[in-house]
């Protein structure tokens, strides 16, 4: 069973399966503060957890969770409340705490869109020097995701990101080198970056992957 028809929820289509709830519906901007969007998820949740209690829970959170400087969102607050609802409310779960996925379409400001637009039209990116993020590719979140599931893990929560984490000026450079056009930039002496822990699923990526994969991303999704 799968909830939701984003980018995630679409990665999974070709693999449903009646023992599993793939739940990848609900609120996925970081910066919304409407109640009603939170509370919507939350009512969902409940209701899917009541209809399939014999079935595996697996749901879809966010890294964010470990950056600092979003402790306080209501993003944050909220997806921690409901993996507390589901750790609680169920037997058998599985939360998947993803970083920045990657994917053809998606949200139009997730950063790799907001990237490959601002370049396309000569639009002026903001790079903060210091602002570093960990991308990866939604297949990769699809085959981890259900590694975890065949390898029958303990229910728990998992890190779904890559090996290491992204500059944006890397980011953008790999942009520009690939798509052979010099972006419109103006830097700034801010930014944060946060650590994720991803020994359990590090033996998903080979060691190599840390000096392609960016590029391996843009190639795949914005050629």
């Amino acid at each position: 069973m799968i909830v939701g028809s984003g980018l995630i929820g679409k990665a999974f289509h070709l693999h449903d399966r009646d023992d599993v709830v793939f739940f990848a519906s609900g609120v996925s901007n970081s910066l919304e503060t409407d109640s009603n969007q939170f509370q919507r998820e939350e009512n969902l949740i409940r209701k899917v957890i009541a209809e399939n209690s014999e079935k595996l829970f697996v749901y879809f959170s966010t890294c964010s969770i470990y950056d600092s400087s979003k402790n306080d969102s209501q993003y944050v607050l909220h997806k921690l409340n409901m993996e507390h609802i589901i750790s609680t409310e169920t037997s058998n779960y599985l939360i998947a705490r993803v970083s920045n996925a990657v994917g053809k379409g998606g949200n139009l400001n997730l950063l790799m869109n907001y990237v490959n637009r601002a370049i396309e039209n000569e639009e002026t990116i903001h790079i903060h020097r210091s602002a570093k993020r960990n991308l990866i590719d939604v297949e990769d979140v699809k085959n981890i995701v259900l590694h975890l599931i065949d390898s029958k893990k303990e229910k728990g929560i998992y890190n779904v990101a890559f090996l290491r984490n992204f500059s944006i000026e890397e980011i953008v450079e790999s942009f520009e080198l690939l798509k052979g056009k010099t972006a419109v930039k103006e830097f700034q002496d801010k930014g944060e970056s946060y650590s994720i822990d991803v020994n359990e699923i590090s033996d998903c990526f080979s060691a190599e992957e840390k000096d392609y994969y960016v590029q391996k991303l843009i190639r795949k999704y914005y050629s």
